[in-house]
């Protein structure tokens, strides 16, 4: 699964790094033209001015080639959201394909996967060493120019900010945005990547809203009558056990109730880390995904094992 979820992943990386060349998906500000798909999107209002068509025409093209397209659109990624979460972060973003590579980087480094994690993950054969964090700078600091060019392309002809680049004459305004664009990706990338998918994407929040909305959505189902199993959780791979805690980039616990999954971007690799620790003990895995009527069941499970421990708790108090 991880295999097909990174081919997924280059694949779109390479696809948003080569759309404004291609003319795929940009905005050319100097000419105040929208291309899609290789062809100027009109949307009708030079012909209009020019006196070709008509009031009525206009209203009927701008509603049919912007209102419906981007509905369309709109409601069909909330389709999937609604049904499967955040499927999108986690099998296609760019960004969050930097992140995972930023967190191994840093891994390597530190033994922590974010700088504001308290304590060390262990993972075989992967002792820090300190060479590794001119290594995790350089990316930073590469995928902050990248990100910025890029966005600069989508916005100016790619052909002009390459061809300035290189010459060293880029225009002051291009300077500056790729300046002010590379140091804040750049400081984004080495300290907020985490957050900025948590709480400053508006992409992954509505698609979290949309599949907390459902209770049919897929959700990560725990195993609980073999809890027990979960205890002795300790591989090579996991020497101090979690493996799913481990696993997640999203620093979430994957055993934990949906409304504490908010962020869950369904990677899978939490389940690939619970499969790989338990099947080396000779047992099955305690995660798997549900969704539909078997989601349903999971979450009122979760509402009424948390339920269990508030009562208990609130008796303990009271003894």
């Amino acid at each position: 699964m991880q295999r097909r979820r990174l081919f997924f992943q280059l694949g779109f990386f390479a696809l948003f790094l080569l759309a404004p060349a291609l003319n795929l998906l940009r905005f050319d500000l100097n000419e105040a033209q929208l291309w899609f798909l290789g062809q100027r999107w009109s949307l009708g209002i030079d012909a209009f001015r020019a006196g070709e068509i008509t009031a009525q025409q206009v209203a009927v093209q701008i509603f049919l080639r912007a209102f419906l397209p981007g509905i369309a659109v709109v409601v069909a990624f909330l389709a999937v959201a609604y049904r499967y979460g955040r499927l999108y972060c986690g099998w296609l973003c760019p960004h969050f394909t930097l992140v995972e590579t930023l967190n191994n980087a840093l891994h390597r480094a530190s033994g922590k996967l974010s700088f504001w994690d308290k304590h060390r993950t262990a993972r075989a054969n992967v002792k820090p060493s300190a060479r590794w964090w001119p290594v995790f700078g350089t990316l930073c600091l590469g995928f902050g120019f990248v990100w910025a060019i890029t966005l600069l392309t989508y916005l100016l002809p790619p052909a002009e900010i390459w061809t300035n680049l290189m010459a060293g004459a880029l225009t002051p305004n291009q300077a500056r945005f790729l300046a002010i664009g590379t140091a804040v990706f750049t400081l984004e990338f080495a300290f907020a990547r985490h957050l900025f998918c948590r709480f400053g994407c508006a992409v992954g929040l509505f698609q979290s809203l949309a599949w907390m909305a459902n209770p049919k959505g897929m959700v990560v189902a725990f195993d609980r009558d073999h809890a027990r199993d979960c205890r002795s959780c300790s591989t090579a791979v996991h020497p101090d056990g979690s493996a799913c805690d481990d696993g997640c980039p999203m620093r979430l616990n994957p055993r934990n109730i949906k409304r504490m999954m908010f962020s869950c971007v369904q990677c899978g690799q939490c389940l690939d880390s619970c499969e790989e620790t338990q099947e080396a003990k000779g047992r099955e895995p305690l995660l798997e995904w549900k969704v539909g009527a078997d989601a349903v069941r999971e979450t009122l499970r979760q509402r009424k094992a948390e339920l269990a421990a508030e009562t208990a708790t609130t008796q303990k108090a009271g003894v």
